[in-house]
């Protein structure tokens, strides 16, 4: 999708194990053009943007990861925390700029 003059980018940046995490779970993201290869190859030494239907995708995706008993069964394990924070940090940037 081609983004619009309205559309707005969200940028955040996002390093280390938070990073790591995201990585692991590009995979699930395949069917968003693009997206997938873009958080592949971030690096996390500047912000990367999303779009409203990036944020879309990944907010789903961590949501259903986050659900996964079988890819996380323990929910004090670091990997987990960390995307649960990822998780919740997007979430709160989504509802910030795109308040309908």
């Amino acid at each position: 999708m081609k983004p619009g003059k309205n559309d707005i980018p969200v940028k955040i940046k996002i390093s280390g194990r938070r990073l790591e995490e995201l990585q692991k779970h590009t995979w699930h993201m395949c069917e968003a053009f693009g997206l997938d290869r873009k958080v592949e190859n971030y690096k996390g030494v500047r912000p990367i943007s999303f779009y409203s239907w990036d944020l879309d995708c990944i907010l789903d995706v961590l949501d259903i990861v986050l659900n996964d008993d079988k890819e996380y069964p323990d929910k004090k394990d670091e990997g987990f925390i960390k995307l649960h924070e990822l998780y919740l940090e997007l979430k709160k940037a989504s509802k910030k700029i795109y308040r309908d």
